[in-house]
């Protein structure tokens, strides 16, 4: 998983316009390692070296975007956010290590599937029939779960990761606002416990990385102020419409 030594000035720049794009949609709804991940690509690297950067990159944004959304963070219903927030730590660390030993070709195949089905679900629990008056969120070990699992495959991965954790997180019967700000907190969790893993693995294009980084901590400020403002209606199809925008380009490459 050899980086090229050198980037030209021109691929640098393009790099931070990548990250400022990837920080603001990270923040509103996720999927922002789908626009890094053929970035790094593209510039020279190998795909499990441009995933492991991506995860570098993405994650000092994904801190910011989630500093800047600490007003919206709850807990879903049957479960603390401090639960929520323990159970994405160690799944980000669980999905790194993961990583590292295993080729990411074949995990790669599902994720068009688990994109769509994230976007499905989100879709269902935004617009479809409402639960009934006095009916039941799921149990909470259902949404710890749930959460052990995105996280572990945050860690992984990572691609879609946001949508999921908000499509998990409507289920539980969270606002979606509070949902898009939890998102972008336990999301930055599962990340940043990966990156520490990546950070000392020696596999990392660490001025790849730099460059995205800086425009991702951009951006996902940027989207998260606007995170608060945006009506919720705009939220709930801004995020129907980029999952289903990520799912047909991905089946598409694939």
């Amino acid at each position: 998983m050899a980086a090229p030594e050198t980037f030209s000035l021109l691929t640098l720049a393009l790099l931070f316009a990548t990250g400022l794009w990837a920080g603001a949609q990270n923040a509103l709804a996720g999927g922002g390692s789908f626009i890094t991940l053929p970035a790094l690509i593209a510039a020279g690297l190998d795909p499990k070296l441009a995933n492991i950067t991506s995860t570098m990159a993405l994650f000092p944004g994904q801190i910011t975007t989630g500093l800047a959304s600490r007003s919206l963070v709850a807990g879903a219903e049957r479960l603390s956010f401090r639960t929520l927030a323990i159970i994405s730590f160690i799944g980000g660390i669980a999905g790194a290590f993961l990583l590292l030993v295993t080729p990411s070709r074949t995990f790669a195949a599902m994720v068009p599937w688990l994109v769509l089905a994230a976007t499905a679900l989100f879709a269902w629990s935004s617009f479809g029939p409402k639960p009934k008056a006095g009916s039941e969120p799921p149990p909470a070990w259902v949404s710890a779960i749930i959460q052990t699992i995105i996280a572990t495959y945050g860690g992984f991965f990572g691609g879609g990761a946001g949508i999921m954790t908000i499509a998990a997180l409507t289920l539980a019967r969270m606002p979606v606002r509070n949902a898009g700000g939890t998102k972008n907190v336990l999301v930055g969790l599962a990340n940043l416990s990966a990156a520490v893993v990546f950070a000392f693995s020696g596999a990392v294009a660490w001025v790849a990385a730099l460059a995205i980084g800086v425009g991702a901590m951009i951006g996902g400020y940027a989207g998260a102020r606007a995170l608060k403002l945006l009506p919720e209606m705009v939220l709930k199809v801004g995020v129907v419409l980029i999952g289903a925008g990520l799912t047909i380009g991905l089946f598409l490459r694939g």
